[in-house]
């Protein structure tokens, strides 16, 4: 099975990249983001909440925090010299009502192509 070219950067919720060794690890980084809506957004979460279905404005704010939280664990691998983030996790935790910080952290790691016997 040829192995698939790595991009700069990779990242995976598994403990390795398939096809590929570790030959460096550089620990744990993380990215951390606290969010919270504003009292016009709090508006607006209350209508869509008065009539039921999917809370698109906290979707979509939630979906934002997990995308920032992550580049930042990204940005942090990277600045270590990693080429890949593995075991990537994330996690919630809301520290005060209508405020939640939202973490990102996994692996940095140098991987390189598995050599064939």
């Amino acid at each position: 099975m040829p192995v698939r070219p790595l991009s700069d950067f990779t990242s995976t919720t598994a403990p390795s990249l398939e096809g590929y060794d570790v030959v460096d690890t550089l620990g744990v980084v993380r990215g951390i983001i606290v969010r919270s809506r504003s009292v016009i957004g709090r508006i607006g979460v209350g209508i869509q909440t008065f009539f039921g279905g999917n809370i698109t404005l906290l979707t979509n704010m939630c979906e934002r925090a997990r995308a920032d939280a992550f580049q930042t664990c990204v940005d942090h691998a990277q600045a270590m010299g990693a080429n890949a983030l593995i075991a990537v996790r994330y996690d919630a935790t809301e520290i005060m009502p209508g405020v939640t910080e939202v973490l990102c952290y996994g692996t940095a790691v140098r991987v390189a192509p598995r050599m064939r016997a």
